[in-house]
């Protein structure tokens, strides 16, 4: 396969990439999942402009040079950088503005002021060859986060785009020389470096979009989306170990069940929007009463369990009830008034002999009894002597 050939490939590939996209876009409207995420629109455009450059590359000799040589080559960075920026939101961090549109600028103006001076072919090269390393890197980066915990896929992509860099520097790095015993290979290799780059990074950008999603939903089986703490599923889990633990010898492991009081009056009152914030508030002040080992997870409508690790009854108690001041000075301001809180609290230690039935069982009935005692107060569970 010629150049040119690879040119035409590249631009039709790139094409083809954009097109597929649209209409998976297209069809995810049309089912009524949402407007797609900004990082696809991103690495939507960043193929659009991929495309154009390798076709006006393609067409060198046929249009004007101008057109051919610098705007395609600077069209082509803005392209690889927009590559790098998609993969970069896809991590979480958007560093379109501070890193990587300066670095564009910086690329466009050297190639364009080298054209403009008429500097060699091979010097032109080097430079985008430099251009191009530098924004497959910074991909690589952002996919090489967390690298020890990275998954399979993740860090064959990271590899793979860094030999496929160094082949495109090496490119560069011999177009200097005075004169290359095989120009016409060292350019196909560059140029089969960047066809391989196009492949890999769209297989892998979609494959990574695959991988977040199905992550995703495997988070939304244990956690709860309005709070962003487990779910009853998921705290029954973090459960599990300490419920064995319980059955040795060692400091005791207490459990905390809070229920807001009065919360359906606020849903009634005030709507649900009001009820899902007055949740969020009062995890947050609950939050910032626990430890970093403490875990605390929804059981369902505005009950909330609350797992003390080598906390024994009394200190428990304690715990609960600065929880409970808290969420007593913490109104909540709503669309249409202020909103006072309380919480009821039902407390207790994990035994030997406990399930996970009987162990919920004891802190309901201290909850049930903090509610008939006049709400907003904490009660301990009846404790069996020996």
């Amino acid at each position: 396969m010629d150049i040119k050939t690879l040119l035409l490939a590249l631009a039709l590939g790139n094409l083809s990439l954009c097109a597929a996209l649209f209409f998976f876009e297209a069809g995810a409207r049309q089912a009524g999942s949402g407007q797609p995420a900004r990082v696809h629109a991103t690495w939507a455009r960043a193929k659009q402009l991929q495309a154009l450059a390798w076709l006006l590359l393609y067409l060198r000799g046929v249009l004007p040079d101008v057109i051919t040589i610098p705007f395609a080559n600077a069209v082509l960075f803005a392209g690889f950088a927009l590559d790098a920026a998609a993969l970069w939101q896809q991590a979480g961090r958007r560093v379109w503005r501070s890193h990587l549109a300066p670095a564009l600028g910086v690329a466009v103006c050297l190639y364009g002021g080298a054209w403009l001076l008429q500097a060699p072919a091979g010097a032109r090269i080097a430079i985008a060859a430099l251009a191009t390393g530098f924004f497959f890197v910074a991909g690589a980066a952002a996919l090489g986060r967390g690298w020890r915990h990275g998954t399979p896929l993740r860090r064959y992509l990271v590899v793979l785009m860094l030999a496929l860099t160094v082949a495109v520097l090496g490119r560069g790095l011999l177009s200097l020389l005075p004169a290359s015993p095989v120009p016409l290979l060292v350019q196909a290799i560059g140029v089969g470096a960047l066809y391989l780059m196009m492949l890999s990074n769209a297989f892998g950008y979609l494959l990574l979009a695959r991988e977040q999603e199905q992550g995703e939903l495997a988070r939304l089986e244990v956690v709860d989306p309005l709070t962003d703490v487990p779910n009853r599923r998921g705290f029954y889990a973090a459960l599990t170990p300490w419920l064995a633990l319980a059955r040795r010898p060692g400091q005791p492991t207490s459990l905390v069940i809070l229920n807001l009081d009065q919360f359906k009056r606020i849903n009634d009152n005030y709507g649900h929007s009001a009820g899902d914030q007055v949740l969020k508030v009062m995890v947050d002040v609950c939050k910032k009463q626990l430890r970093d080992s403490d875990q605390m997870g929804r059981l369902g409508g505005a009950e909330f369990a609350i797992l003390l690790p080598r906390t024994g009854l009394e200190d428990a108690t304690l715990v609960a009830e600065r929880i409970r001041n808290a969420v007593a000075a913490q109104p909540v301001k709503a669309e249409k008034a202020i909103i006072n809180l309380t919480a009821s609290l039902g407390v207790t230690t994990i035994r030997a002999d406990d399930s996970t039935v009987s162990l919920f069982k004891r802190a309901d009935e201290a909850l049930q009894a903090a509610k008939q005692a006049g709400r907003n107060r904490v009660m301990e569970a009846e404790v069996i002597k020996p």
